[in-house]
């Protein structure tokens, strides 16, 4: 499985997860999952990003991991019931 994984996601140019991988995560196929997750990996993290302060008052921007984990995490929960 896990060479048509990659020849899948690497051949697809408009950036759509393959039907295959979509139908593997969804029974619970781990590295289904992983491919699925980090397709989804750089718009979670643009998701997770906060406006913090520092000690001397400056602000910056930063990844809330919680936030991100959360994410990931809901994210798995409804591949794994989305009923196909």
């Amino acid at each position: 499985m896990n060479g048509m994984i990659n020849s899948n996601v690497e051949n697809n140019a408009r950036g759509l997860l393959p039907y295959p991988i979509i139908i593997a995560a969804n029974k619970g196929e781990p590295e289904a999952m992983k491919v699925v997750v980090l397709h989804y990996g750089s718009y979670m993290t643009s998701l997770s990003m906060r406006k913090l302060r520092d000690e001397q008052g400056s602000t910056y921007w930063s990844i809330d991991e919680d936030i991100r984990e959360r994410l990931r995490a809901k994210l798995m929960q409804s591949v794994l019931a989305f009923k196909i």
